[in-house]
């Protein structure tokens, strides 16, 4: 089921899944979260495999996808707020990547009775000031300002999707596809709270895919980060960088379905 979900001054698009097919209705939702170089098309390739097992709800941040660009302040982890309420998910395992991640653990944090479990592929996270290059900013930044969007996804491709031989035009259009939300949103988004120093806080089951031919300082980040959160379970990707549902679906999947598995 699609639907236009009312956030504050706003409203984003979403889908349902439902309950699968001769399952109950009454297991906790999983709640996927796209990352910041692709909209929620970015989990097309494990969507399979968690439907057939749970009520699955997926969203297009502001700007994103089919959602329309922000007009007013806003905040990721209010607008997640938003899309479970919206839903009826009192408590929910969530599924983050990148920008994703970052959100799933900013409301774990904030209100830590409505996650029940986490899997984090590849994530960001509020308040870590070393997880991206001062070089790369820098670089998007002046491109930016020439207008060469060619050249954005050129660096996007050579820094965060360097584990494709030769072309990857799959890559290529999702980040293509988003950087228009890059600009749209950047006046508007409000950051969520630091959470890099209280990651120790975090008391919910944990998976975090880290994806070894990512951004060294990504990787590093997703390791510290790892390291920090109680009981978290690394699982390091070979073949991946910060495209893992592109480049290896099976395990990311393996990843989610073993969060959801533990969540409490």
């Amino acid at each position: 089921m699609d639907a236009m979900v009312p956030v504050e001054d706003g409203e984003v698009w979403a889908h349902d899944s439902g309950a699968p097919h001769g399952r109950a209705g009454d297991g906790l939702p999983l709640v996927l979260l796209h990352p910041g170089v692709g909209d929620s098309r970015i989990w097309d390739p494990v969507l399979p495999r968690l439907t057939e097992r749970h009520r699955v709800i997926r969203y297009d941040a502001r700007g994103y996808g089919r959602s329309p660009a922000p007009t007013a302040p806003y905040s990721l982890a209010d607008d997640l707020v938003a899309v479970l309420d919206h839903f009826g998910a009192a408590r929910a395992v969530l599924a983050g990547s990148s920008m994703g991640g970052a959100t799933a653990i900013s409301l774990a944090l904030r209100d830590p009775a409505r996650v029940a479990g986490l899997a984090l592929v590849v994530p960001g996270v509020t308040g870590a000031e070393e997880l991206v290059s001062r070089k790369f900013t820098a670089e998007v930044g002046r491109l930016a300002e020439a207008g060469d969007i060619d050249g954005i996804v050129a660096l996007v491709l050579r820094t965060s999707a360097a584990a494709a031989s030769g072309d990857d035009p799959e890559a290529e259009a999702h980040i293509r596809a988003v950087i228009p939300a890059w600009f749209a949103n950047h006046p508007h988004l409000v950051p969520d709270p630091p959470a890099f120093d209280r990651l120790g806080e975090l008391d919910v089951p944990c998976v975090l895919v880290l994806g070894e031919r990512d951004q060294p300082e990504v990787v590093r980040t997703n390791e510290i980060m790892a390291d920090r959160i109680p009981g978290c379970r690394l699982v390091r990707l070979a073949h991946s960088d910060h495209f893992p549902t592109l480049r290896e679906p099976a395990a990311v999947a393996d990843a989610v379905l073993e969060a959801y598995g533990a969540a409490r």
